[in-house]
């Protein structure tokens, strides 16, 4: 038995349960990530949590969130006050630090910068994510459930056995953990197959498993490899992510209800995977490739919604599945569960923006750009410690040459390309190359953004920008020069020179304020806008795309406050049209807020 001494308990891993002073527990869980969520709104998360019939809240911990830089750490007690939330709300707490998460978060949570052979037991990597874990787990072990908090367990790495067989590395991570006070059960999380659980679990660790459906297979093949311990299901895939362009994921309820009872009556432990997805905001998306079990294909950007089509839906709501599955915990529970809480106010009334400035990009790049670099090769994102946002490459043709095709070699993720001042198309990681061929002498100006780094398979860490050049025929154009735009750059807008708005839907960052009665939870619209991002009083939103499906923006209403409010757009293609046009009316492409319904 696997077990960790509590302050007047004993909470532990038996041979078929979990106990707590010696009696069984089942842990009904639900993931809550802290991070997709405003803080002000836990309180209602949690409390939804409860009244759904879950005693437990599990969070993942995004360490590119929390260390943008080497060493240069960002509100890493969010995740303590996230815990003393937890407690306050009465729940349990399971932990998942990775420092891989996944969680269709960028890079699956591991920092732009970091180098190495990641996820093995290179001192490369391993020598930073140590550094890390001990600046973390100071949030974490005082918080432990012996020590009078609500932590209950701790889960090392993240469905490993879908990525690697290092155990070095493995138990490395373990052996930290305990080395820096976790004193709870230690435990992994692998997909029900043969593969993954041996390439994932660790000798003497609970081993938990992550599916979707078919409960009892999935559960037959984990008691192959373990055949005593609590089953636990560690993600419920309840429902699904969405990607651009894609169609909305979804889940019919009676579907999900049919499948968590079977969890349940195999008598098991249960994550559910999401209870609450929350927003991807500030364009911490991840992205996912197709291509079969290699992920090796088409690159698929995750929408700034996580809703997940999850019980409780991105805005705080109750949705079908909410209901269904309350009524299956209230059969496992002590008593009545709680009431359902109120939702948070809404936006009092819809309002529209009035835009009154505009700064085109070469403007904003010279006033929150990072250094400009020269090079005989485009530089990454990475060399210029871009994590999210977007690099301006320029590159002068020759001349004079004949009209031959330029080609972005090796572009991820998408580029908006301009010949001599005037725009010559938009390319991506599938067709790279101009329509038009270009003569030369030309000067080149590629536009390259992010749309979110690979957050799983064995992709993972592949770096952004012109990875292969920039041909003109069959031969590299040299002498690059190439300056970064890092997104959060842009929560302040201090130094812009701001000019007055564009007769046409130029791209460049536009500036304007709406008013506010009765602040509270809104959706924000731009119709006829392409792509780009919005903040709202300083707070990135998230990206917006035209391709759908997500044709609106949650705004949290503790972002907004009552009278004027300032609004920022970021428009990286193209604008609607007419904005700056003096009529008596606003245009209809003018961004506009609503309320969200209750």
């Amino acid at each position: 038995m696997s077990e960790s001494r509590l302050g007047d308990s004993e909470f532990s891993v038996g041979d078929s349960d979990f106990l707590l002073d010696g009696r069984p527990v089942r842990l009904l869980s639900g993931a809550l990530h802290y991070f997709r969520v405003r803080e002000e709104h836990w309180g209602h998360r949690l409390a939804m949590l409860r009244a759904m019939g879950l005693n437990c809240v599990e969070t993942y911990v995004p360490w590119n969130l929390h260390e943008p830089r080497p060493g240069e750490f960002h509100e890493v007690g969010q995740l303590g006050r996230f815990l003393d939330a937890a407690r306050e709300a009465g729940l349990w707490a399971i932990v998942r630090p990775g420092p891989y998460i996944c969680a269709e978060w960028e890079n699956g949570g591991l920092p732009h910068w970091v180098t190495g052979r990641l996820r093995t037991r290179d001192e490369r990597f391993l020598g930073p994510v140590e550094r890390w874990f001990r600046r973390l787990l100071g949030e974490v072990v005082p918080r432990q459930i012996d020590r009078g908090g609500p932590v209950i367990m701790v889960q090392v790495e993240n469905e490993y056995g879908s990525y690697g067989t290092d155990q070095v590395y493995l138990r490395r991570l373990a052996d930290l953990l305990v080395a820096e006070g976790v004193t709870v059960p230690l435990c992994t999380a692998d997909g029900p197959e043969d593969h993954m659980l041996t390439g994932g679990s660790v000798p003497g660790l609970l081993a938990t498993a992550t599916f979707g459906s078919r409960g009892r297979e999935a559960f037959d093949v984990l008691r192959r490899h373990r055949p005593t311990g609590p089953l636990m299901c560690m993600e419920w895939w309840c429902g699904w992510f969405t990607y651009w362009g894609g169609e909305q994921a979804a889940r019919d309820a009676e579907d999900a209800a049919r499948s968590l009872r079977e969890i349940l009556e195999c008598g098991a432990s249960v994550n559910l995977y999401m209870a609450h997805g929350g927003t991807n905001f500030a364009g911490w998306s991840g992205a996912n490739r197709g291509g079969g079990v290699l992920h090796d294909g088409t690159l698929h950007p995750d929408v700034t919604s996580y809703d997940y089509d999850a019980p409780i839906d991105e805005y705080g709501r109750p949705t079908e599945k909410f209901w269904r599955f309350r009524e299956i915990f209230a059969e496992y529970a002590d008593g009545p569960l709680p009431d359902v809480p109120p939702p948070p106010a809404a936006l009092g009334e819809a309002v529209t923006a009035r835009l009154t400035a505009w700064a085109p990009l070469e403007d904003v790049l010279e006033a929150r750009g990072g250094p400009s670099v020269e090079a005989q090769v485009p530089p990454t994102f990475e060399e210029l410690d871009v994590d999210r946002g977007l690099v301006h490459y320029s590159v002068d043709i020759p001349g004079p040459r004949e009209p031959y095709p330029l080609l972005a070699r090796g572009l991820r993720d998408l580029a908006v390309v301009y010949v001599d001042g005037e725009r010559a198309g938009v390319l991506t990681e599938d067709e790279p190359q101009l329509k038009e061929p270009v003569a030369g002498p030309a000067r080149v100006e590629l536009w390259v953004e992010s749309l979110g780094r690979v957050n799983y398979g064995p992709r993972l860490g592949e770096p952004k920008g012109i990875t292969g050049g920039v041909l003109h025929e069959r031969a590299f154009v040299h002498g690059v020069r190439a300056r970064g735009l890092r997104l959060d750059a842009l929560d302040d807008v201090e130094g812009v020179p701001f000019r007055e708005l564009p007769e046409e839907g130029a791209c460049g960052l536009y500036r304007g304020t709406f008013d506010v009665n009765g602040a509270g939870d809104a959706l924000l619209e731009l119709p006829g806008w392409t792509r780009g991002f919005v903040w709202v009083n300083g707070f990135n939103l998230g990206r917006y795309w035209s391709v759908g499906p997500q044709d609106a923006l949650y705004v949290p209403g503790p972002v907004l406050r009552e009278g004027v409010n300032d609004l920022w757009v970021l428009e990286l293609q193209e604008a609607a049209g007419g904005l700056g046009k003096r009529t008596s009316s606003l245009p209809p492409g003018m961004p506009s807020l609503r309320p969200v319904s209750r």
